[in-house]
């Protein structure tokens, strides 16, 4: 939806793409590797260091840095939307002349073997690839990258800037992805991406050109890390400045919230939306500098529907993003992994958003079925001690721009209650705002910052965090927070969307914390320790580091 305001909804209220309800009609609505696995030289006979495998014909395992075995890559081309005709061969860029850009990192399922690297090219280009190696100038054989061309028609769209004298009829976007596995936990790896005419390791490098990542530990292995999450970022300066603020923060993976780039500033999921794809080149040249090195791990909001390249609106963000997504075969969005002692899951919160009802119920009750299988098997293994839920869309918040959403509070909050989930972490409100702790929709207690949540006996604690860069909006009551706090016992006000598209306002008594400013949140995760339990410790930072709020989850 368009998020300027929650009351200018023209477009957030059409229907389903799959059906049209015509109830809803009208309305808006670290340990070092060598302690870990010993050394790789050591481990490794140089003969099984340089072994060279192929997927399928695709892949090449990289020489002298992955475990035995294969690292898992397509090469097949994928075109979404409508393809371009090919352009005569004179007319091509030299693959010289197209350097990569836009470079963005994620896990697998398995953080300390699986990362996937992503990149644009502003062309064709034949071969892509990465290599990687543990010294800045020591890369291996080539592992082939899928290439995943989008094609946007210009007369889906409204470009927010002025084309050139020859005006095409489309925009091409070609992204590449290389899923590396078998990777060695714990290590640094250094990469760079390429293609035939154009290899770093092969010629003289750029500035730039290097970047790096880290595997995680073994479960079990490492000692504490950190993590951030924010959503809402968009294009800009305070966006530039959240982002770098992840990057001085140096955290093991960042969680994205959904609505990142704003190509589609409608947010509605109705071809109507103003759309502009090539957005989305500014908002990954922006994040480069610090998604080349820490992970990004999304998920999907609103204005990520794009209904131009397929049904479910979610075609492009399967060309740009290589998420687990092992919810079920082409779930997008949907997935769940773990770092260390914490399980994380990503929703799909436009599955239960009313007041934006274009892909409601799309997964016609798979999602709530698979939320509950997989937080039973996470509180059921002995060795994760928290459970963090992030989405787009907020289960509880005051701020009425977005509102609450009551299909989360209905579907997905009894599952929290049940499985004692210890956070969930949203965007989709341009605030900063933290829960006393909630059981059965109502506050437990009392937590102002410095205090401590016991998930166990108190309940579940829902940050919103969507301060991320866009423009932001205003809450209901005065501001409340660390260093700032203001008479905070009366109720206040909560609007929610009924399945019909209809507003209504409940008074809530569980908004403790109110920040109306651009910030992301910061969770330091430590394990146990002898006479010690595993804690999280959640801040709330602006972009100068300075901290709103603090608190600390631990487990009775």
């Amino acid at each position: 939806m368009s998020e300027t305001s929650r009351h200018s909804r023209s477009t957030d209220n059409a229907p389903s793409l799959e059906s049209a309800a015509t109830d809803r009609a009208g309305h808006t609505t670290r340990p070092r590797p060598a302690e870990q696995h010993g050394s790789p030289a050591a481990r490794h006979s140089r003969r099984d260091l340089l072994r060279v495998g192929a997927a399928g014909g695709a892949a090449l395992a990289a020489a002298g840095i992955l475990l035995p075995g294969t690292a898992h890559a397509s090469a097949r081309p994928t075109v979404l939307g409508t393809p371009p005709l090919p352009a005569p061969r004179s007319e091509r860029a030299a693959g010289s002349a197209l350097r990569p850009f836009g470079r963005h990192l994620a896990f697998g399922a398995d953080p300390s073997q699986q990362v996937v690297v992503s990149w644009q090219v502003p062309g064709a280009v034949t071969a892509p690839f990465v290599r990687i190696g543990l010294q800045p100038g020591d890369f291996g054989s080539p592992v082939a990258a899928e290439v995943r061309t989008l094609v946007s028609k210009l007369s889906w769209q409204h470009p927010v800037e002025d084309q050139s004298l020859v005006k095409p009829t489309t925009v091409t976007q070609y992204y590449l992805h290389a899923q590396l596995d078998r990777l060695i936990p714990d290590t640094t790896y250094y990469y760079v991406v390429g293609h035939q005419g154009y290899d770093p390791a092969g010629q003289r490098a750029q500035p730039g050109d290097v970047a790096s990542f880290r595997t995680a530990p073994a479960p079990g292995r490492g000692t504490g890390f950190t993590f951030t999450a924010f959503g809402d970022q968009g294009i800009g300066s305070n966006a530039a400045a959240t982002g770098r603020l992840v990057a001085g923060l140096g955290p093991a993976f960042h969680l994205h919230m959904g609505d990142l780039s704003y190509a589609n500033s409608g947010g509605s999921g109705q071809t109507g939306d103003t759309y502009d794809a090539r957005l989305w080149d500014a908002f990954f040249v922006q994040n480069d500098p610090v998604a080349a090195h820490t992970p990004w791990m999304m998920a999907v909001g609103n204005h990520e529907m794009e209904p131009w390249y397929a049904s479910d609106g979610y075609g492009g963000v399967r060309a740009r993003f290589t998420m687990p997504d092992n919810a079920w075969g082409q779930s997008t969005g949907i997935y769940s992994w773990r770092y260390q002692n914490v399980g994380l899951i990503s929703l799909d919160g436009n599955d239960i958003c009313y007041n934006t009802p274009t892909n409601l119920n799309h997964t016609k009750g798979k999602q709530k079925t698979w939320l509950e299988s997989r937080l039973a098997a996470l509180r059921a293994d002995r060795t994760i001690d928290f459970v963090v839920v992030y989405l787009h869309q907020c289960t509880y918040s005051t701020c009425h721009d977005n509102g609450a959403e009551l299909g989360a509070q209905q579907d997905w909050a009894p599952l929290f209650d049940k499985y004692q989930v210890d956070l969930v972490l949203s965007g989709h409100n341009h605030i900063y705002e933290r829960t006393d702790p909630i059981r059965a929709g109502k506050a437990t207690r009392k937590v102002g910052s410095g205090g401590t949540v016991d998930p166990v006996k108190d309940g579940t604690t829902y940050v919103v965090a969507g301060g991320g860069g866009d423009a932001l909006y205003t809450f209901p009551a005065a501001d409340t927070y660390l260093g700032h706090e203001t008479p905070n016992d009366s109720p206040v006000p909560m609007v929610i969307s009924d399945p019909s598209g209809h507003d209504h306002t409940v008074k809530v008594t569980w908004s403790r914390v109110r920040y109306t400013g651009y910030c992301l949140v910061a969770v330091d995760a430590a394990p146990a320790t002898p006479g010690k339990p595993a804690r999280l410790t959640v801040r709330s930072l602006t972009e100068n580091g300075t901290a709103v709020d603090l608190f600390t989850v631990q487990r009775s």
